[in-house]
């Protein structure tokens, strides 16, 4: 029997500009299901990168639900909702969002300073989230010693290294070409095949999308159209 992750009722969203309210979504409702690789797609405006700061906590709706694992967390204090976010959130960026200065591992370790692991431990679990994208062997290079797909396996590895539930992924090949953004694709399809995580992935590229399992297309605000694999 399929479980629900994230479920959406009813969400409104409008920011204030002056006198003028923004409204970017009037009502909008979505259920996505642990284990799924959701892909949505639409037009600059529509609200893409809104909805996915929704879900991973960083923004929070003007009215209406969101609960993860039947839990509310759109009426969680900032305490709350950054621990939650620790422990069940990855995020993926377009521009990878590395420090400069600190290496591969280092940069991959930053998500577990926030817990209670030991040196060691964490130094296991980097290593392993590292194996995991290929990249044993580049532990202590910095970012501008790694090309750009290096780079993006890096914000993979440490999206995973605490091992939370859930992937957003914002244009996560959007700075890629066409075979490096295949190769990170592939990536994020086996860690939802094999590892069991969930994604939603924001992104303008038609061919990228048809590496979920699901398409949504919102437009104004809406989901106008879902194509399933």
């Amino acid at each position: 029997m399929s479980e629900t992750l994230f479920d959406l009722k009813n969400v409104r969203k409008y920011f204030t500009r002056g006198a003028e309210e923004i409204h970017v979504f009037d009502g909008l409702n979505l259920e996505i299901e642990k284990g799924d690789f959701v892909a949505i797609m639409g037009p600059s405006g529509s609200g893409k990168t809104t909805l996915l700061n929704m879900l991973g906590g960083v923004d929070q709706p003007t009215d209406g639900e969101i609960s993860f694992s039947g839990d509310r967390i759109d009426n969680l204090s900032e305490g709350a909702l950054a621990n939650w976010r620790a422990t069940n959130i990855g995020f993926i960026f377009q521009f990878y969002n590395l420090m400069p200065m600190l290496s591969a591992a280092r940069n991959v370790e930053l998500p577990l300073l926030l817990t209670n692991l030991s040196a060691k431990q964490r130094k296991e679990n980097v290593a392993t989230a590292l194996e995991l994208v290929d990249l044993a062997d580049r532990t202590t290079h910095k970012p501008r010693e790694m090309s750009g797909g290096q780079q993006q396996r890096v914000a993979i590895a440490r999206a995973i290294v605490s091992d939370p539930k859930m992937l957003l992924c914002d244009e996560p090949t959007g700075d890629l070409d066409r075979e490096t953004a295949d190769e990170i694709l592939s990536m994020l399809q086996l860690l939802n095949r094999d590892f069991g995580k969930t994604i939603v992935m924001v992104t303008h590229d038609p061919l990228a999308a048809k590496y979920a399992k699901r398409i949504l297309h919102l437009d104004k605000g809406n989901f106008i159209s879902e194509e399933v694999d």
